[in-house]
């Protein structure tokens, strides 16, 4: 379909535009920072701020991958085509990932390149690929996106509606995070340390701020959220009707 072409093109636009973006003003920012916050400046972040974009249009392929169908109502016709619904689900999961882990991997190499570049030209500090968590941060990216158009496929198949999904995903992905320094104290430092986007975003990190997860136990937080929801999503697959 064409709308999967414009979602791989808008994600990768999002990589290597808003590492651009975010290394060119960067410049100006860390010539004026205090010591203090010199120290904890991260080019390795700066570069991949659109991996928070990414995640959420990957999310939404996986979630339009079935969601869609519901919508059309031709999950009645590859139902019965293949009544084995278990087949029907881990064929799409192969798909979409066939997709989003090449369109993932793309997308923070993209970023890191244009981002590091950038950094460069504005006077700031970058890294290189051979750097310490460069590679990491490249490849865990991929991997996270790749998790997050799971997600959205699991999301997809439990909530069955086109525009409950696309909400969903939108609020979860997005809007959590976002609001999370608003919530109370304690739930605010929860959310910020394990709500799994968040959690799972650390990955393409360098600098480790004490309050939050590293890189790695975050991303294995993400990964635990999704093969949960892919269970549930099984699960609910199996019972319902079409």
């Amino acid at each position: 379909m064409r709308s999967t072409l414009y979602v791989v093109l808008a994600t990768l636009g999002a990589g290597a535009g808003l590492g651009t973006l975010n290394g060119s003003s960067a410049g100006d920012e860390y010539a004026v920072m205090s010591a203090a916050d010199r120290l904890t400046f991260d080019p390795l972040a700066t570069s991949l701020k659109g991996v928070i974009l990414a995640q959420l249009t990957l999310a939404l392929l996986g979630g339009l991958a079935i969601a869609s169908e519901y919508g059309s109502r031709t999950i009645v016709s590859t139902l019965t085509a293949v009544p084995r619904r278990g087949r029907v689900l881990l064929a799409k999961a192969i798909v979409v990932l066939a997709i989003a882990l090449p369109t993932g991997l793309l997308t923070t190499l993209g970023g890191f390149l244009a981002g590091q570049a950038a950094l460069d030209s504005s006077g700031a500090p970058y890294v290189a690929l051979g750097d310490a968590g460069a590679w990491r941060a490249v490849l865990g990216g991929g991997l996270f996106l790749a998790l997050s158009a799971l997600l959205g496929l699991a999301a997809g198949t439990m909530i069955r509606s086109t525009t409950a999904t696309v909400t969903t995903l939108f609020t979860s992905t997005l809007l959590v995070p976002a609001l999370a320094p608003a919530f109370p104290g304690a739930l605010a430092d929860w959310v910020a340390k394990y709500w799994p986007p968040s959690a799972g975003g650390q990955i393409v990190t360098g600098y480790h701020d004490p309050d939050l997860l590293g890189p790695w136990p975050g991303f294995t937080v993400m990964a635990g959220c999704v093969a949960v929801l892919l269970g549930a999503a099984f699960l609910t697959f199996r019972r319902r009707d079409a």
